[in-house]
């Protein structure tokens, strides 16, 4: 090939290439995939993907899914993943809280579908859907079956649950979902893997509470159960949710001890200070990309987490803070 004909050839990639960059620029952001794991028969984990885990429980003759991930692409791919092990049609879905990135998948969930929560969740989709905004959960896919005991029990296709509300914890309407026939629990973001065991996420905005966490987790320990589905991360035990028990009932302790001794906020932040999440950089290190290191913060405020949407969010030091000195 003469040197005029490799020049013209590299003019003309590069035109192809300009011409292919505004295309590619515009494809929007795939989310990542769920894996998905059989835990019994019946019943599968939907984890990670676009927004929080997904509980998938077969019945007799419809699906019910327990959490909806975060967009309508990735409930698309949930929904795509559950196609393939059964093709009985997804009838119901059941919402731990009221975060996005449980929520706000339902958009692409089927018209007409069974939506269950905790009446303080539906309260709190509408407060977000009044304030408007990006992240806010669908409209047409409200909760239209609301939960008001401490503990319900359902039949639902043949499925036998429990549904429990022992007190306001992540948010002011977390709902634990348990199936007992298979000893199974569906945590929500009660329970997590991407923050320190000390370190859970509480969101004082929607009224949760440090001494409702406790309360919550005590009562899941109680369940007879084997397998626990976190709201983000991988599965625990019984012993994993003992442990963070544990860690957060001697911090929590801690901080009421200074507020008895009349430490102010500033100095108990400085005494406790929030442990780096599983896997992170060193608190006050550089993480990758200049940011600092430390504890994950979690899906922030009522859209779900959205940057830059709303004040930072308390830390579990603020929260618990705000709780003890409360009068």
């Amino acid at each position: 090939m003469s040197n005029l004909k490799i020049v013209r050839f590299s003019l003309m990639a590069l035109v192809l290439a300009g011409l292919a960059a505004p295309t590619l620029a515009q494809q929007p952001p795939q989310p990542p995939p769920i894996t998905m794991k059989q835990l019994k028969p019946n019943v599968w984990a939907g984890l990670g993907g676009a927004g929080g885990n997904s509980t998938i429980i077969i019945g007799k003759t419809s699906v019910i899914v327990v959490d909806a991930k975060q967009t309508d692409a990735g409930a698309k791919d949930l929904l795509a993943e559950i196609a393939k092990i059964t093709p009985k049609p997804v009838t119901t879905a059941i919402i731990t809280h009221s975060d996005g990135d449980h929520v706000n998948g339902l958009v692409a969930f089927p018209t007409g579908i069974k939506i269950i929560a905790h009446q303080n969740n539906k309260k709190e989709q509408e407060t977000a859907l009044a304030a408007g905004g990006r992240g806010a959960p669908p409209p047409d896919r409200l909760p239209n079956q609301v939960v008001t005991k401490a503990k319900d029990r359902l039949t639902i296709d043949g499925v036998k649950l429990e549904l429990y509300h022992w007190a306001p914890a992540h948010t002011s309407g977390d709902l634990v979902v348990y199936l007992p026939d298979d000893k199974i629990v569906a945590t929500g973001d009660l329970i997590v893997t991407n923050r320190a065991d000390d370190n859970p996420n509480i969101h004082f905005e929607k009224n949760g509470s440090t001494e409702g966490w406790l309360t919550n987790v005590k009562g899941m320990i109680g369940l007879n159960a084997d397998t626990y589905v976190t709201g983000h991360g991988d599965l625990l035990t019984k012993a994993d949710l003992q442990r963070k028990f544990d860690a957060t009932t001697a911090r929590r302790a801690k901080i009421a001890a200074m507020v008895k001794e009349g430490k102010t906020l500033e100095e108990i932040k400085a005494a406790l200070p929030d442990a780096p999440a599983p896997g992170a950089v060193a608190r006050g290190a550089a993480a990758p990309g200049g940011a600092p290191g430390g504890a994950a913060r979690g899906g922030g405020g009522p859209g779900g987490g959205r940057a830059g949407a709303h004040p930072p969010a308390k830390t579990f030091v603020e929260t618990a803070y705000a709780e003890l000195t409360k009068k």
